[in-house]
């Protein structure tokens, strides 16, 4: 099977062409290669796109989920990478990796808003033929304070994107480089192929609210929504009018609760909505603070799963050490898929540093900020 097309399970809707091309696979493969290059890079120009990618520590990457979500941590800064590995029993691995930093600044010394920055970058790499997306978006978010005694914030965020598209034409075979049965490299393809980059540019915004409430604030709420692809981008390999992206809704749900001194738990629920596709998942962690100094957690150890509706179960185990974690988890899948897969969906490794800002003294001058 040549693997010409985007991400499957990582863009919303794709598992479908991987369960057809999968039913198929008796077909004659040489006959069917110039048939499917054709398809994928015809298809921006037919049809409306569900490209964007996903995470299953999608709690991690807040530009992305809402741009009002950018600078809403117990941090004044944070950093960190992320890593994706998805379908490699199947076929070629369809790889992530991304990166991205936050931080914020207070608005004036008299009240509690702030701004926040972020800026996230991902290179996402499917298929044999290398297609790539190389994407960066710069977010910049005022949370306005409400309630400073139950930390209470409402946040409008911002993002913009921009995004190239591109694919490997050397590593594409087609049914004319076959002569009796045999493949060469060398045989004239007669295929006249398009430029294999493009550009695109996109626009996001968000808003989320979000509270504390209980005895010491200790159980916080979040809500949020947001949407992104406003400039709906219309983007083709070939020279006329292209695809125009459908916008992607998206709904945010969180509750974070200290159940005592040492125990802590945390439920986040996301839906996403783009064209005729949707997706959604739920799940939440619980956290053990096995060392401490004061205030400030020196170890903590949390467990616990997420639930992608009707294609996968996360378990997940995230280690913090001072202001540094790594995450990892890993998708079984139990799609319709499962006869392919074997259950064996993607890995995901995170890793993270957050941190206080602190004045020439060397004391902290940490913003008030959410407790999330």
């Amino acid at each position: 099977m040549l693997q010409l097309s985007g991400k499957v399970d990582n863009y919303y809707g794709k598992e479908k062409c991987m369960k057809s091309l999968y039913k198929n696979t008796k077909i004659n493969i040489a006959k069917c290669r110039t048939l499917l290059l054709a398809l994928c890079l015809l298809i921006p120009v037919f049809v409306h796109a569900q490209a964007d990618i996903h995470f299953s520590q999608f709690y991690e990457t807040s530009i992305l989920r809402n741009p009002a979500l950018t600078g809403v941590f117990a941090d004044d800064y944070k950093f960190g990478a992320y890593y994706r590995n998805q379908w490699s029993s199947i076929t070629n691995p369809y790889q992530t990796e991304l990166v991205s930093a936050e931080t914020r600044v207070a608005v004036s010394s008299v009240n509690n808003d702030f701004f926040s920055f972020g800026l996230l970058g991902y290179a996402d790499q499917a298929g044999s033929i290398d297609q790539k997306i190389t994407a960066f978006y710069p977010a910049i978010n005022y949370n306005k304070s409400i309630d400073p005694e139950h930390n209470t914030y409402l946040s409008v965020g911002f993002t913009g994107g921009y995004l190239q598209y591109s694919f490997d034409p050397s590593k594409a075979t087609f049914n004319n480089q076959y002569q009796n049965g045999h493949f060469n490299a060398n045989n004239p393809t007669l295929e006249n192929l398009p430029n294999p980059r493009m550009t695109v540019l996109d626009a996001g915004a968000g808003i989320n609210f979000n509270t504390s409430t209980g005895r010491d604030n200790k159980v916080t709420y979040i809500i949020g929504c947001s949407g992104y692809h406003f400039s709906q981008p219309n983007f083709s390999y070939y020279k006329v009018p292209g695809l125009t992206e459908d916008i992607r809704w998206n709904l945010n749900l969180g509750m974070s609760c200290d159940l005592n001194e040492n125990v802590a738990l945390m439920l986040q629920g996301n839906y996403a909505s783009q064209g005729t596709y949707s997706e959604t998942m739920m799940g939440g962690l619980l956290s053990w603070v096995a060392a401490s100094q004061g205030i400030d957690q020196l170890f903590v150890l949390s467990c616990g799963a997420f639930y992608r509706y009707q294609d996968a179960i996360i378990p997940i185990i995230k280690i913090r050490h001072k202001k540094m974690s790594l995450g990892v988890s890993y998708d079984v899948n139990i799609s319709t898929l499962v006869p392919a897969s074997y259950m064996q969906g993607g890995c995901e490794i995170t890793l993270f540093f957050t941190g206080n800002y602190t004045d020439k003294s060397g004391i902290s001058q940490k913003t008030v900020c959410p407790k999330f």
